[in-house]
């Protein structure tokens, strides 16, 4: 009988995923690509459809696209979330903004 990793499989993968952002402190983020890292994947889209599929039981909006983007097509709800925790804000041009780099768990 072989090993067994938490990405053995899909339930098991959205587990994990879950679990570590579940534990990200508030007023701070990681990417995608972060957190598939920390539970030893490559597979930052996985981390994606997990987020895209069961992320509302979580919080959600501490996990960003790389560069401290928000979610896309939830900008406006995640700046509510971002500014009750007092996550720093960084302005863009056209009214978009994107964390500033003390927000993010690199």
């Amino acid at each position: 009988m072989s090993g067994s990793s938490p990405t053995d499989s899909a339930e098991a993968f959205a587990e994990a995923v879950l679990a570590v952002v579940t534990d990200i402190p508030e007023g701070c983020a990681l990417s995608y690509g972060q957190v598939a890292s920390i539970i030893g994947s490559k597979s930052a889209r996985g981390v994606g459809r997990v987020m895209a599929q069961y992320g509302h039981a979580v919080p959600w909006w501490r996990v960003v696209r790389s560069g401290g983007i928000p979610p896309t097509g939830h900008e406006d709800r995640a700046l509510e979330h971002y500014e009750a925790e007092g996550t720093p804000i960084v302005p863009m041009s056209g009214g978009r903004y994107r964390l500033g780099r003390e927000a993010l768990l690199y």
